[in-house]
């Protein structure tokens, strides 16, 4: 039936073009956007799921600045630490010229007295972001001798999980304020002058050449010596801790890609694909266009039924 108030034909042209074109401002919106699941009315599903991966990225990344930091925090410690061991190198070396007889024992502890001083200044600076992991006071409000740095960041059916790296400054420290428990500044007796001494204290100028006072000369020595061993060991557990801050850093780095790499195959658009439906589309589209025209232009048709 032909008719003037419904054209049938126009109405079906008219339905398939804007399914076109709608089709064809999302392949448009994949090319500039280069998402294919650009919000939840695309995949609800997927974009939930990636929403909530990039928000674990960006809490991986905040972990990787906390190891940054760790790792700065160990240099400067390890740093501080190997600058002491070879102050305290000195000061063996003195206390073993000391027992040499003739020496003069006090222009020998004034250098000693200066090696000394740099030995707290050395542990006083070795500071970073307001910690210092060789001088210390542990009658500080709150004070906690284990130190721990953010390692990693994980969601599971649980909850969230935050992972640390864990310190424990107690034997390592050089000095400790409160009460004297570091390194260099632990104190102990002489056996035959009972005088309490520490690394960071002790002194030979009054020391003469009797079997007593050279009893007593050897057994700083052995204190001192003691000490080497003990910030050696420290130093060998500073440089372990920062190469696991290291291993832990490239994880991360690689957990991230590896999360990158996921979000993009659940939303990336393909590109090659998108572009080949675009040239298919823009022909639909123009196909469609014409189509619609022949539609509108058959009701014409009907005037000639009128004409004489």
């Amino acid at each position: 039936m032909t008719s003037i108030n419904t054209n049938r034909s126009a109405m079906t042209a008219l339905q398939s073009l804007n399914t076109t074109n709608t089709k064809l401002e999302m392949t448009q919106q994949r090319i500039s956007t280069g998402l294919r699941v650009g919000s939840a009315v695309d995949n609800a599903a997927y974009w939930s799921i990636a929403t909530t991966m990039r928000s674990d990225n960006s809490a991986l990344s905040t972990v990787k600045d906390a190891l940054g930091l760790g790792v700065a925090m160990i240099d400067i410690a390890y740093t501080g630490m190997n600058g002491s061991i070879e102050t305290v190198k000195g000061i063996k070396d003195k206390l073993v010229a000391a027992r040499q007889p003739g020496v003069d024992r006090a222009k020998i502890q004034a250098e000693i007295t200066q090696l000394q001083a740099q030995l707290r200044s050395t542990a006083l600076s070795s500071v970073f972001s307001g910690e210092n992991w060789l001088a210390t006071d542990s009658s500080t409000p709150g004070y906690n001798p284990v130190r721990s740095i953010v390692s990693s960041f994980s969601r599971d059916a649980s909850g969230i999980t935050i992972q640390t790296i864990d310190f424990d400054i107690a034997n390592s420290k050089l000095y400790d304020d409160a009460d004297q428990s570091g390194i260099l500044d632990v104190t102990d007796t002489l056996t035959n002058g009972g005088t309490a001494y520490s690394v960071a204290t002790l002194s030979i100028s009054t020391l003469t050449t009797s079997p007593a006072d050279i009893a007593d000369l050897e057994q700083m020595i052995g204190w001192v010596d003691t000490a080497l061993e003990n910030m050696t060991t420290s130093a060998a557990d500073l440089g372990a801790i920062k190469k696991r801050v290291d291993s832990q850093t490239s994880f991360v780095n690689s957990l991230m890609d590896a999360i990158t790499r996921g979000i993009g195959t659940l939303v990336d658009a393909d590109m090659t694909e998108e572009s080949t439906k675009l040239q298919a589309l823009q022909v639909q589209q123009q196909l469609g266009v014409q189509s619609l025209s022949i539609a509108n232009q058959s009701s014409q048709t009907i005037l000639s039924l009128f004409r004489n």
